[in-house]
């Protein structure tokens, strides 16, 4: 049954977090921020709504009210004498109260914002222009236009090398249509990171999101020592699998040969067929049915979310709060194959910590207290598809199947997980590269390091912009680190749990610690003191390697 508020306020009187009351130490902070909250609560609705419509619909009208809605959000924030203010009263705020924590984090986004207006409005510009060529872009293969869902179906299951090269380089085609944009995009974000005293947006984007750049890739390149003798055996194996299955040998295998365009996604572990478990089953209701088990409620999400492809339609999935007041609301574009399964579990993991954040807070702190510690409860439920307990109770596998196939699901786990670290690495690597000089050869460095870090043969033709087909450059740039980040937090959760003695993550405990200790603190403390707060330790990349390397 699902949690009332009464009994979520009630679990708050244990939680070591303050809460937030009006009337403190200075009423010219309290006033500034109280106009500040309902100041940014009304133009991030203009925002998130235009945002929505434009990827539900493709539309021109939508882009352009897109455009309008963030120029006058970033306007806000740009006003010179906002800034000087909001740096003013900075000073006044004690060190670890709410007052200064909004005073922070409003400074970080002014701080971004202080550049010329005509530079900041042709960066909304074109984001926007290259944002609606992905959503409305479809590769052609013979003539035919391809949707995305097909491109990773023809991955999936065809054994025709032909065919799956002409769908590869189809999924690649988009790369040219931005590959310009894309650069000029970059180079005024670099223009205006360096107007602020940065050495260009990648820096700039660290340190306004509270990550230290040096401390993340040495922590990076520590896991990819940890993984490089796992990896290289896994690749093997899959190598092999893959030679045999096309009648190549492995030397011989290109980016088409795997299981989606970016070799992100671990193929289908020889013997196991994973989708058999959903065709024909009610994806919605598998994802209802596994947060209610913790005492979430998600079908009033359900109802106002857009979870099936049609034309012109953002072919992904994200999930959006619209308001911070509980509308939020998922994309997907939903078949009934394990895929959506875990991209539904991802993004609904995103909804529940955006609905149950604390709505005492004030605006400007009701959010997750980073943006990779929502992702790692995204990718702690998404995981789930590979759970013996969650196959057993949800999608109903029977015991004797579960007996048969459980070694090849684990053994699809520790891959996925090695894979998609590796993927991280390399697309984080490269964008930091992107960001310290875009006019080096991108389309070579891009294949050296997929060579180097992901064991992946190039194509011939390597001089093209195949990177740039990966849509997070242009819409989420600087962001990528956060998944990896995501994936060592939701390990730290599921060890926590397990410590503290959980013998089924499918309970109301299971909930009530994610209610508790990740969701309703918001963004008071930052992601430091969440994950101590929740799992008694300060982050540990050793609960990931334990769970997938050490095995």
């Amino acid at each position: 049954m699902t949690l009332t508020v009464l009994e979520r306020k009630e679990s708050r009187r244990n939680s070591t977090y303050p809460l937030f009351r009006e009337g403190g130490f200075d009423l010219d902070v309290q006033r500034f921020l109280r106009e500040e909250n309902e100041a940014i609560a009304r133009l991030s609705e203009q925002v998130t709504h235009a945002a929505w419509m434009v990827n539900t619909t493709g539309e021109k009208k939508w882009q352009e009210a897109e455009v309008e809605a963030e120029r006058a959000y970033r306007r806000h924030f740009a006003d010179r004498k906002r800034f000087e203010k909001i740096a003013e009263l900075r000073e006044k705020a004690p060190e670890g109260s709410l007052e200064r924590r909004q005073l922070d984090r409003l400074y970080q986004e002014a701080l971004e914002n202080q550049v010329p207006e005509e530079l900041l409005d042709e960066m909304i510009r074109l984001s926007s222009e290259l944002s609606n060529i992905f959503n409305t872009f479809r590769g052609t293969v013979d003539g035919r236009k391809v949707t995305e869902n097909e491109v990773r179906s023809v991955l999936a299951t065809s054994t025709d090398s032909k065919e799956r090269e002409k769908v590869w380089r189809a999924s690649k085609q988009i790369g040219r249509e931005v590959e310009k944009g894309l650069i000029r995009l970059v180079k005024l974000r670099n223009e205006a990171a360096r107007r602020l005293g940065f050495e260009d947006h990648h820096q700039m984007m660290f340190e306004l999101s509270e990550l230290d750049r040096d401390e993340v890739f040495s922590l990076f390149g520590r896991l990819k020592g940890l993984t490089d003798e796992p990896f290289r055996r896994i690749k093997g194996e899959i190598d092999a699998e893959l030679g045999e299955k096309f009648g190549l040998e492995p030397g011989e295998l290109r980016p088409w040969h795997y299981s989606d365009p970016f070799f992100q996604e671990a193929p289908p572990v020889t013997g196991l067929d994973m989708d058999v478990h959903y065709r024909g089953k009610n994806i919605e209701k598998l994802t209802a049915d596994t947060f209610s088990a913790l005492g979430l409620e998600i079908r009033d999400m359900l109802a106002k979310s857009d979870l099936y492809e049609r034309e012109g339609k953002n072919q992904h999935a994200f999930c959006l709060d619209m308001n911070r007041r509980g509308d939020v609301r998922v994309l997907c574009n939903i078949r009934d194959n394990e895929y959506w399964m875990s991209a539904m579990l991802h993004e609904f993991g995103h909804a529940v910590y955006d609905k149950y954040v604390d709505r005492d807070l004030p605006f400007i702190l009701r959010t997750p207290a980073h943006t990779f510690t929502t992702e790692a409860v995204a990718m702690f439920f998404g995981r789930l598809t590979r759970n013996r307990e969650w196959l057993e109770r949800f999608p109903r596998v029977d015991r004797e199947e579960l007996a048969r196939i459980m070694p090849k699901v684990e053994k699809m786990l520790q891959r996925q997980m090695l894979i998609g670290a590796r993927w991280i690495i390399t697309f984080v690597t490269f964008e930091r590269e992107l960001y310290r000089d875009p006019d080096q050869d991108l389309n070579r460095l891009w294949w050296k390091l997929v060579r180097e870090i992901q064991y992946v043969n190039p194509p011939e033709d390597v001089d093209e912009p195949h990177w740039a087909s990966k849509i997070h450059f242009t819409i989420a740039p600087v962001y990528y680190q956060n998944y990896l980040l995501g994936e060592l937090t939701a390990s730290q959760f599921d060890a926590a749990l397990r410590r503290n003695g959980a013998t089924s993550l499918f309970t109301e405990e299971t909930g009530r610690f994610f209610l508790e200790k990740v969701f309703w603190p918001g963004d008071r403390g930052g992601w430091r003191r969440l994950i101590e707060e929740a799992t008694g330790e300060a982050l540990n990349p050793e609960h990931f390697v334990n769970q997938f390397v050490r095995q």
